[in-house]
């Protein structure tokens, strides 16, 4: 998403060069944001114009589906929010609905907005890979166009099928998401562009980097897979990033190095262990006392530590109140006798969820 006063730059890295290439420091050091209304910088227009132009393949990544990430009204900043969870409405263009991405809620973009009343003043924010399908066709109106997708691939029929096109060179320029990161080899492609390459590090997840690391770096795998060679291009806010550093530099190692600097002080995984507690109920007051009572009987003692509790990051969710507690303890000490002893001192509502989830990977 734009975010006002930010500028986004495009750093490169060629597959087959230095780490530190020349264009990589031209381009970081005087930044070419798009254009009033674009979200592909002229850098990554231009590469992209010139691989087509030699008959080669191309790719946009952009993990995000649909047209944009959130409908707002331009008259009284309304936002068109799922009335289910905690997350905005996702607006897919081409289906001519507003989704919501955690519990499939579904409804037509309104005529006018449902705060004020004002008519035709709804105003998408931010690309979805439908907008950037958009924006491509305007750009190489020639070039054959392909979106993969979870929403546009509905089976693995259909995967195979476009990926059967692609290695037939029946596609100039593919378009998608995290299904095209891996397992995927095309000859033909040399050039992968990642239009927001800050999306994974939102969020309060503690794996977002490394999470982020690893989706791009497979993503840049797919460019240079054949004789010749490949180029990846970033956009991003952040070109100081770690996370930036290191896929321009390919010491990946170097990162993995550093994350695990910065986690071991605190405790954090792989240094401790956490178990994470989701409360959740389709009464919110119910949810938050038997939160608080959780909280209250808390274990304790020397290597134990309880956060929470606190709303999740996804407070609600499918039509039910989230409250979180985060049970964050040394490696040595056995996470699952203390978390039963824990839940046996409180007694939960049938009306109330407690989910456990011991070493997780997602804090959503």
């Amino acid at each position: 998403m734009w975010r006002p006063g930010a500028t986004r730059r495009c750093i490169c890295r060629s597959a087959m060069a230095a780490p530190a290439c020349r264009r990589w420091r031209r381009w970081t050091s005087a930044a070419r944001p798009p254009e009033r209304g674009r979200f592909l910088a002229p850098p990554l227009v231009e590469a992209v114009a010139a691989t087509l132009a030699r008959g080669e393949q191309a790719m946009l990544f952009l993990n995000r589906r649909g047209y944009a990430p959130l409908t707002l009204c331009r008259h009284c900043g309304h936002r068109m929010r799922c009335p289910n969870c905690t997350a905005w409405l996702v607006e897919h263009r081409a289906q001519r609905r507003l989704t919501c991405h955690h519990c499939g809620h579904a409804e037509p973009p309104p005529a006018e907005c449902p705060e004020c009343a004002t008519p035709n003043c709804l105003t998408p924010v931010g690309p979805g890979v439908e907008r950037i399908l958009e924006e491509a066709k305007a750009l190489w109106p020639e070039a054959r166009l392909l979106v993969m997708a979870s929403d546009t691939m509905p089976g693995p029929a259909a995967a195979a099928a476009a990926a059967q096109a692609i290695q037939d060179r029946e596609v100039d320029l593919i378009i998608g998401t995290q299904i095209v990161a891996k397992g995927w080899h095309f000859p033909h492609l040399t050039l992968v562009g990642v239009v927001d390459a800050d999306l994974g590090l939102a969020g309060g997840d503690l794996r977002a980097a490394e999470r982020t690391v690893q989706l791009l770096h497979q993503v840049a795998g797919r460019a240079g897979r054949a004789e010749a060679p490949g180029r990846v291009l970033l956009q991003t806010f952040s070109p100081d990033h770690p996370v930036m550093q290191a896929l321009v530099s390919g010491d990946l190692d170097a990162f993995m190095q550093e994350e695990a600097a910065m986690r071991r002080p605190g405790g954090w995984p792989p240094f401790g262990r956490l178990a994470a507690l989701i409360v959740s109920s389709e009464d919110e007051r119910e949810a938050d006392r038997t939160a608080r009572d959780l909280g209250l009987a808390a274990p304790g003692g020397e290597g134990v530590q309880v956060l929470g509790p606190a709303p999740a990051p996804l407070a609600l969710l499918r039509g039910r109140h989230r409250r979180r507690l985060l049970l964050k303890t040394r490696r040595d000490i056995a996470v699952q006798p203390m978390l039963r002893e824990w839940l046996a001192r409180v007694e939960v509502p049938n009306s109330v969820r407690v989910q456990v989830d011991v070493d997780p990977v997602g804090f959503l």
